[in-house]
């Protein structure tokens, strides 16, 4: 599927070493989208050899902080990989260091996400991303718009 100003992804990845943060972010989407098709990887690596193995997602979320292979190298090899360098990758982290956001920036990720305080806000936050015209996360906002953070 193309996304378009009208079209939501349905094929989401989501990389999260933390259960309980995958769990949420199922049930927050299920609030957003219920015909969304989630798969989730424990970690960078996992996510790295998923990607090679089923179809390319439509939409890619990754937690920064992950063992193994952690999001920023994630975020790096899948914008070196010619079939995924266009996949947006929204990077879904806690940490709000200006100094991450503005290096997963550089390396090409579509949204930086910071994780919400609260099962609503997320709802709200990925409500909120869903509901952007696609032709503006592809390619990239601005800097200055490229974090969503409730």
């Amino acid at each position: 599927m193309t996304l378009t100003p009208n079209t939501k992804p349905k094929a989401i990845f989501v990389a999260d070493d933390d259960p309980d943060d995958r769990l949420l972010f199922e049930e927050a989407m299920k609030q957003v989208d219920e015909t969304a098709q989630l798969t989730f990887a424990k970690d960078g690596e996992d996510l790295m050899n998923l990607l090679d193995k089923v179809d390319s997602p439509e939409i890619i979320f990754i937690d920064l902080n992950m063992p193994r292979k952690n999001g920023l190298d994630c975020l790096k090899e899948i914008r070196r990989t010619h079939a995924y360098k266009d996949i947006p990758v929204i990077i879904f982290s806690t940490s709000f260091q200006q100094d991450a956001i503005k290096e997963t920036y550089e390396h090409g990720a579509s949204y930086y996400i910071r994780k919400p305080d609260s099962f609503q806000k997320l709802i709200l936050s990925i409500q909120q991303l869903f509901a952007m015209d696609w032709s503006k996360i592809l390619p990239r906002p601005s800097l200055k718009e490229f974090t969503i953070a409730l």
